[in-house]
């Protein structure tokens, strides 16, 4: 009976520090993600006066993005510092990436657009991440059904940029974004409060694209409906 009952303590004792890692990991992952959005509108803040040029290299910023983000930030997974300075130098691009179509909000006098599409996905950011985390049904099985969607998703954009080039198709094709990374961020943060992910850092670049992406969709589908054509 005593070695029964000290194999539960044990248990129990598991349990708390398994919880109290799980509660710390999710904690630094969603301060990176706050540091990773004041990284991001810095780059966007600084460069905002630069709006011309950003636009004449867009492609090569955005290369530039991609190879942080696929490359910057996979090779140095695990490297403590290293890992951070990628994390912020590929949100820090990001914003800059933004400043285009921020100034041509700003430019028409539509400025208070960026900040409720901001407030908007703020919260339901928050509530599809509080929905994930306390939602009992397991979502791991979305992964590849959300991959593949999201290949599509690319795919009609580059037709409906060189080829279609239709407003109608746009607006679809930005709605459809929108409802895949709010399903992604459900799919994310569960995946974060399970320990899938071996490091904040990484967790926090899940979530970040998840937010930047749906922010980025709302931004234009406000101003597409609240515009006056």
């Amino acid at each position: 009976m005593a070695l029964y009952d000290r194999n539960y303590t044990d248990s129990t004792e598991t349990s708390y520090v398994q919880e109290g890692t799980s509660v710390s990991f999710i904690k630094q992952t969603y301060q990176l993600l706050g540091a990773s959005m004041i990284a991001a509108a810095a780059g966007a803040y600084v460069t905002m006066p630069y709006a011309e040029t950003i636009m004449q290299y867009k492609w090569f910023i955005f290369g530039a993005e991609l190879l942080v983000l696929f490359f910057g930030l996979s090779m140095s997974r695990g490297k403590s510092g290293l890992n951070l300075a990628m994390l912020f130098v590929f949100t820090f691009l990001t914003g800059v990436s933004l400043v285009p179509l921020l100034a041509s909000f700003i430019g028409m006098g539509n400025g208070t657009v960026i900040g409720n599409a901001f407030l908007m996905t703020a919260v339901l950011f928050g509530a599809l991440s509080l929905f994930a985390i306390n939602s009992k049904s397991d979502y791991s099985s979305w992964g590849k059904p959300l991959f593949i969607t999201l290949i599509v998703v690319i795919i009609a954009s580059l037709v409906n940029v060189f080829i279609l080039q239709s407003p109608m198709m746009h607006v679809i094709i930005t709605a459809g974004i929108l409802l895949l990374f709010s399903l992604f961020t459900i799919y994310d943060t569960q995946n974060i409060a399970n320990g899938a992910y071996d490091s904040p850092v990484d967790a926090a670049v899940s979530l970040y694209l998840d937010f930047l992406n749906m922010f980025t969709a709302l931004l234009q589908l406000l101003g597409i409906f609240g515009g006056d054509e």
